[in-house]
């Protein structure tokens, strides 16, 4: 019933009843609508912002199975949201939802690699979890990607990938992969040089927000 509110499926959209539902559901350790209470909590959705509530929320939620909600657990304590910092405790997360197949967990879980942060610095896995990550449609994960294969580090140099996972990444917005895939095209690195292209790409990346390409 929250659900139908929040999208207005059957009924009319209403949030306050959404979440009234919603909570109901919660208590009663429904998963799904702990989730969705956690979202409103986390962003602020007609009730005031609570980090903490939300993280509470995704904690009890995960320990029930939610997949979803797992990521979110992992999020949080990778970035310190609702709780305390914990590298080690968003790495073993993320594994358990990236090996499901979430790509926004493969992306992250190739940062916790590359960084050595919560595991052991491993390049080699890093960059196998991007690509798992890239075969899923992530942009960072492609643009990452990109990154290595352009300067050979943990890899083998290789111009044209680079240029193929830019060009990925820059045709879903990833505004930094746009002003790379720009640079490219106007030095003819990976494919053939196109001052028309390279212009057209700098540009794209200007208006989403990229500083070097506005410079």
């Amino acid at each position: 019933l929250g659900y139908c509110y929040e999208y207005g499926i059957g009924i009319e959209n209403d949030v306050n009843k959404s979440f009234h539902w919603y909570s109901e559901a919660a208590k009663n350790e429904n998963k799904a609508a702990q989730y969705n209470l956690a979202r409103y909590y986390e962003n602020g959705i007609f009730i005031e912002k609570d980090e903490t509530k939300a993280f509470e929320l995704y904690k009890r939620s995960a320990e029930h199975g939610y997949l979803d909600a797992r990521y979110k657990i992992a999020y949080f304590y990778n970035n310190g949201i609702g709780t305390k910092v914990d590298k080690e405790k968003a790495f073993k997360l993320f594994y358990e939802v990236a090996e499901k197949g979430n790509e926004f967990a493969q992306n992250n879980l190739g940062i916790l690699y590359e960084r050595g942060e919560g595991i052991e610095k491993d390049l080699n896995e890093a960059i196998y979890w991007y690509n798992k990550a890239a075969e899923n449609g992530n942009e960072i994960a492609q643009y990452n990607l990109g990154k290595y294969y352009e300067s050979g580090i943990g890899i083998k140099k290789d111009e044209v990938k680079a240029f193929e996972f830019y060009k990925k990444s820059a045709e879903r917005e990833h505004s930094f992969a746009q002003n790379n895939l720009g640079i490219l095209y106007l030095k003819g690195e990976g494919t053939k040089k196109d001052l028309e292209k390279a212009i057209y790409w700098f540009t794209k990346a200007a208006e989403n927000g990229n500083e070097v390409a506005q410079y």
